[in-house]
Formats: C-alpha cells, structure tokens, sequence
C-alpha cells in the first residue's frame, strides 16, 4: 500500500471504531496505507458491543485450535500495545474452567491447549476447594486453570487502541455514515452529516449496526440479540472477590460466567445465553428484573457468601451473531473494494489484534492463510451456536 498517486482522500476507510475496526484502522496504519477510521458514537460507546469495562480473554475454545492460536496472538500483540503506551489494561487474573462429569468441551480444550503449548493446570475437587474455598462446587467434577489468561478492560482498552492508531497518523471522524448505493465499486462514503470521505478500499467493522448497513445482505445473517450483565459489592475490606485471589470463572454447562471486583466495580455476572433480538440504536438498556434474578441464583449458587450483595450497577450491550459463532471477514460481494468484519457473536473482543492482522493481509491481497470458516458465503440464516 502507498500514498503515492492516489486521487483518494485516503487509501483505506475503516468504518467502525469497536476493537475489530480500532485495531484495523491501527494496523494498517503501521503496514503504510494511510488510513481513516469513522464511528458515530465514539470508541468504547455505551452502545457498542465493546463499551463494558471488562472482557474475558481466554485461551480455551474445545477442539477450535483456530480461536486457540488467534487468543494467543491477540494477547500478545494487546500486551505490547499496553506496555508501549504504559497502560496496564490487561489484568492476569487467570481463568478457571468448572467441569462437569461427561463434558467433553474442557477434556477438547486440554487437547488443544497442549498442542499449541499454552500453559494450564487440571485440578481435582479437593485443590479447587483448597485454591479458591469462595466457591460452591456442586456438580462440578474438577476445574481447568488458565494461568496466563485474564481480563481486558474493555472500554478503556479499545480507547487506548484508537489514541494510539491517532498517533500513529490515522484520521478519526466522529460521523454517521449512510449506506452505499448499488455499484461495483464504492468511491466515496457520505455521513448524515453531509460529510464526504473518500478512499481506494472501505472495511466495514460496524458490529450489530452491519445487518442494518447492508440489510439486504446480512439482515439474515447477522443477528444482534440483548445482553444483560450485573456487577454485584463484596464486603469491603474482603480480598476473596478480588484477584488474585479470585480467577474469572467460566461454568459452561450452566451458560455462567463471572469476573473478578476490577478497579472497585464489583463483581460482574453473566449468563452466556442468546437474549432476544436488539436494536443498538433504539434497544431498552434498562436490565430486566427476570435476568437479575437469574444472575442472583448463579450468584447464590456459586459464590454463596455473596448471596445478598447489594447490585452496584447493570449494563445492556448486545452480541452480534453469525450462524454459528463464526467471525465475517470477507469481500462484499456486490462492492469489489469493500471487506466486512463483524459477527462477534459474544466472544470476539479478544481477537481484535489477530483479526486485523488477518484482514490486513487480506487487503493486500495475501492467499496465504485463508479461512474458509470466516467466508461471507459459510454463514447461513439458520442459528446453529457452535463457538463460545
């Protein structure tokens, strides 16, 4: 990519300023295209699927070595980002994993992390009951630690991602854009505002707002639905809820997961279930009483002396999934110069770095590692959950 000779404003516009957009716009950026990146809320937006204050980054995904491996990069690429620009937003809380009897996702998980070489520990009841005694263990049969895993904090992190991609030179505008018209080729976009940025090749990164951008294409395939999560106050003074004494916790089976109090919000609980079809620009962001009481009984179920903690805050964000949980990354078919990222689908903030490192070759016209899992053409109508 060069600036030399191009009429355009820009080399490349990237839509969207969540952690797959920011982290695209930076990375291109850094290869020598010169770079635009447009958002109309703002990074880290309330309204953004990447606008809470924490995310999971784990290295588990069962028998999926691809989530395994991109996990890896990611960690390692947002951890150089945090120590060059002196932000500790990554937090080595570990990860633990409740096992049920018959399970076979964490015996798949150990499988793959052995073969990517990522550190684990496999505990029977007893050295989880010793390790980390906060925790009711009722049907689970042992526990699978990630050590080296943790949290992002998330909002801020994504911040972090943009100033930085700034620096770096990327122009950023706070703007809505219109959807393009019908054409094989995508010259410029215009905002509501009347603003026209223009540029040689355009990503769109725009999360739960693609399927309303391109409806005709991905209003099928692309399905934001509401997501609920609580951040309950341990008592003061009590480091148990805290880490390192607490890990952020995974119960696949009861679809639950919780974090650690980070930076005094308090302990975040979530059930990692599917809620039901999202607006992001209109959607009620008021929790509901049913899933507050769900997230108590998880509480109360497994981490019982936090059973009546008072409720510090709640928070609606949204998951944009794809068929199956798989990401979109791929060329618009009826816009030759224009790529799609999205489809999170819950779990897609950790892998910000590697999928811009993905898309960027992509750009630049690389065959070289192609994933047929991320083709426009592998997602379907029908939702069938295979990734977590």
């Amino acid at each position: 990519m060069t600036r030399a000779g191009s009429a355009k404003d820009y080399n490349i516009a990237v839509i969207g300023a969540g952690v797959l957009g920011a982290w695209t716009a930076y990375h291109l950026q850094r290869s020598g295209a010169r770079t635009a990146l447009i958002d109309a809320h703002g990074p880290g937006n309330s309204r953004s699927s990447s606008g809470d204050e924490s995310r999971i980054i784990r290295m588990g995904y069962g028998a999926d070595e691809i989530y395994t491996r991109s996990a890896v990069r990611s960690l390692e690429l947002w951890k150089q980002l945090f120590a060059a620009i002196a932000e500790p937003l990554f937090i080595q809380t570990g990860v633990l994993w409740l096992a049920h009897a018959g399970d076979p996702y964490p015996v798949q998980t150990i499988e793959t992390l052995q073969r990517v070489g990522v550190r684990y520990e496999q505990l029977t009841i007893s050295e989880l009951s010793e390790r980390f005694p906060q925790f009711q263990l009722e049907g689970v049969a042992w526990g699978l630690f990630e050590p080296d895993s943790g949290a992002l904090l998330a909002r801020r992190a994504v911040q972090a991602v943009v100033r930085d991609a700034i620096r770096c030179g990327v122009e950023y505008f706070q703007e809505a854009v219109v959807s393009p018209d019908d054409a094989r080729q995508v010259d410029e976009v215009v905002t509501v505002s009347g603003r026209r940025i223009s540029a040689e090749k355009f990503v769109f990164a725009c999360g739960p707002w693609l399927p309303k951008i391109f409806p005709r294409l991905l209003g099928e395939r692309i399905h934001p639905t509401r997501q609920e999560v609580f951040y309950f106050g341990a008592p003061g003074g009590d480091g148990r809820f805290r880490a390192p004494a607490m890990p952020i916790w995974i119960d696949f089976n009861e679809e639950a997961y919780g974090l650690p109090d980070l930076d005094g919000r308090g302990v975040k609980i979530a059930i990692d279930r599917h809620g039901p079809p999202f607006d992001p620009d209109n959607g009620d962001r008021v929790a509901s009483s049913e899933g507050l009481s769900e997230a108590r009984a998880c509480l109360a179920r497994r981490l019982p002396s936090l059973k009546d903690a008072p409720l510090l805050e709640s928070r609606v964000c949204q998951y944009e999934n794809t068929s199956n949980g798989d990401f979109l990354i791929d060329r618009h078919p009826d816009f030759e110069n224009v790529w799609l990222v999205g489809g999170g689908s819950g779990h897609g903030f950790k892998h910000g770095p590697a999928v811009a490192e993905y898309v960027a070759a992509r750009i630049e016209g690389s065959d070289k590692g192609i994933e047929p899992r991320f083709s426009l053409e592998s997602k379907k109508s029908t939702r069938e959950r295979a990734v977590y």
